[in-house]
């Protein structure tokens, strides 16, 4: 297995579970766990992730006041970093609506960053994130049917004074060997010009994940259910295995029906 996507028509390539963390930061970060201990990181991913499923969100309970609570809450515990996997490009385009036109289940994703140390809010924090479609092919790339030129499901979000970035976009599929995720990166220090974030640096690399409940159920519908790719569960990805559970979105549907969107809530832990 190589990170170096299929040339032919195929679903994505699972990604190594080797790389689960970042080059630059990881041996940081897992000083830090380490210090922390086995206890205390099980508390931190109930801390940062929330219950895995809960009813639907009032409007009034999704103000910037509350999101600014949320992230005041977040245990100072900085989250696990994890591999950035072989589909990353850096293209950096500032956009909240990411489908450009991508079927699907909406998802209302929404990424709170708080510095670990202190737990306050990080505003100006770029939060990068990039996904496969319904049917496991990701943008910019030949595997799966894609084209080299493709940018669907990737963008760039400022956090607010709260800390918070949101996207439009879809659940994600999934593809051999992987779990149902979102990629995530974090920079800080940078600056945007002509819709583009430039310069900075990374402070944290790693993936986000979904309630087994929610996987199920969104599988089963189109254009999902036409993926033929075996469905690998979380409890069954090593990548998942080594700290995802830190980051697994609390998410909520907008309405009765699945078809009406759902919403997805992490808090990410962050060394700026």
């Amino acid at each position: 297995m190589t990170d170096t996507p299929p040339l032919s028509p195929q679903p994505a390539q699972p990604e190594s579970g080797a790389e689960s963390t970042d080059r630059t930061t990881g041996a940081t970060r897992r000083a830090v766990l380490t210090s922390l201990g086995g206890a205390t990181l099980g508390l931190a991913a109930v801390s940062l992730a929330g219950p895995a499923v809960a009813q639907a969100t009032p409007a009034a309970t999704r103000n910037g006041a509350d999101r600014s609570s949320t992230a005041l809450a977040a245990a100072c515990v900085l989250t696990p970093e994890q591999t950035e996997g072989p589909y990353y490009l850096d293209l950096e385009t500032v956009r909240e609506n990411i489908t450009e036109g991508k079927p699907g289940v909406p998802l209302s994703l929404r990424i709170t960053v708080v510095n670990a140390t202190t737990c306050s809010p990080l505003p100006n924090t770029a939060v990068d994130v990039w996904q496969c479609d319904a049917v496991g092919v990701y943008s910019g790339y030949v595997a799966g049917g894609s084209t080299p030129d493709t940018t669907f499901l990737r963008g760039v979000q400022l956090t607010d004074s709260a800390g918070v970035a949101e996207f439009t976009t879809v659940y994600p599929g999934w593809y051999v060997g992987r779990a149902i995720h979102i990629h995530v990166k974090t920079h800080v220090g940078g600056t945007v010009s002509g819709g583009k974030y430039q310069g900075g640096h990374v402070s944290h690399t790693g993936q986000l994940y979904f309630p087994e409940t929610y996987n199920t159920s969104v599988a089963a519908l189109n254009p999902y259910r036409t993926n033929r790719a075996t469905r690998t569960l979380n409890a069954r990805d090593g990548i998942y295995r080594n700290g995802g559970s830190s980051t697994l979105l609390t998410v909520t549907q907008t309405g009765t029906d699945l078809s009406a969107g759902v919403i997805g809530t992490v808090v990410l832990g962050v060394n700026p």
